[in-house]
């Protein structure tokens, strides 16, 4: 009997052993198995990041345009596409923006005076309060001098001080600090009667990104500390300057241009785009291209037409991709075949827009 339960324990333990190696066998097969799968998923992901994926969808969207008919510019069309851009760093901001209000006395809000509405920021509103603003709506050399002139009545029958702008040249720059004196005369009056003069007044500079916060700061306080360049997102920072003008000093504080989280009208995005608010490498530039073709074409300057060499029969009967190509053309953007660049040719007519060579164009007009 206990010769038979030794076999019977040498024999259980022998089907043990091979258990247990059959059982780690299995499991060495299931994480080899599990590190091939996740290898084949991770450079599956590689493939798919977004720069790919969005190259991909670019030239689809080029096949599929060549197929459609002309369009008008309307408020959507088959060329709208979502545009939002809102980097991290803006939420942080927003935070200091509203942390740094208590320290100064009123709040001078600079906009783009191409697009006045859409270039304002709706947090702002509500982030400001009751304090003091101007708005000084800047590149009103870019814009239609009549709109602007709307746009400024508008503001000011609202109650808001507003200056109209260009920074690059100075136009306008003079009148800030008799504005700045205008809309404080109340908390001025009340600082001499309590015997605090030569008190300085501290501004806030605030926006949306490119609008020339940092230029309208070098040019008033005649300095070029603030860091410039044409594209969106430079400004990090809060940053004091100190300019004296009619025996006032002024501080002002810059601020990064801030947006907000989503643009609930989808046009208020493709136009601050449009204008270079929005970074590029967020969009399509392409079809965003072809809905600015699409204003264009529908309202066509005397600029723009002689800028591609076209006719107004011309660019009224074309769809806004056949346009592109017939501008790519003209302007000997080619490449292997004969075939229009048109991508190369949609950078090219958002940057001469940009820089109001197609004409001094106000996309919006006070309703």
């Amino acid at each position: 009997m206990k010769k038979q339960a030794a076999a019977v324990k040498e024999g259980s333990g022998v089907k043990n052993m091979k258990q247990t190696k059959g059982s780690k066998k299995a499991i060495r097969g299931k994480r080899e198995r599990y590190a091939q799968k996740n290898a084949s998923d991770r450079s599956g992901r590689r493939q798919e990041r977004k720069p790919s994926a969005i190259k991909a969808q670019h030239a689809e969207a080029r096949r599929s345009r060549r197929e459609k008919r002309p369009v008008e510019y309307t408020q959507q069309s088959e060329n709208s596409q979502y545009i939002q851009w809102f980097p991290g760093h803006m939420t942080r901001t927003k935070r200091k923006i509203q942390a740094d209000l208590k320290l100064v006395d009123a709040v001078a809000e600079i906009i783009d005076a191409r697009v006045p509405l859409s270039s304002r920021n709706p947090d702002l509103t509500g982030m400001i309060g009751s304090k003091p603003r101007i708005i000084l709506m800047n590149k009103c050399d870019l814009a239609d001098p009549r709109a602007t002139k709307q746009w400024a009545e508008y503001f000011r029958s609202r109650g808001i001080r507003a200056i109209e702008l260009d920074c690059k040249t100075g136009a306008g720059i003079g009148s800030f600090t008799s504005a700045v004196r205008d809309v404080l005369s109340d908390k001025l009056e009340a600082w001499r009667a309590k015997g605090m003069v030569n008190r300085s007044l501290r501004v806030m500079i605030v926006g949306i990104p490119n609008v020339g916060k940092s230029t309208f700061i070098n040019r008033i306080s005649k300095t070029s500390k603030a860091k410039t360049e044409d594209r969106p997102g430079v400004t990090r920072g809060n940053q004091w300057f100190t300019l004296t003008s009619g025996g006032v000093t002024v501080e002002l504080l810059d601020t990064p241009g801030v947006l907000w989280p989503r643009f609930d009208d989808q046009i208020v995005g493709e136009r601050l785009a449009f204008t270079g608010a929005v970074k590029d490498d967020v969009t399509d530039t392409e079809q965003l291209s072809l809905r600015l073709l699409e204003y264009m074409k529908s309202r066509p300057t005397k600029a723009f037409l002689e800028r591609f060499s076209l006719s107004g029969e011309e660019a009224e009967s074309l769809a806004a991709h056949e346009l592109l190509e017939v501008i790519a053309k003209k302007r000997g953007m080619l490449v292997s075949g004969g075939e229009a660049d048109t991508e190369r040719a949609a950078v090219m007519v958002l940057d001469e827009f940009r820089a109001a060579k197609l004409g001094r164009i106000t996309l919006e007009l006070p309703e």
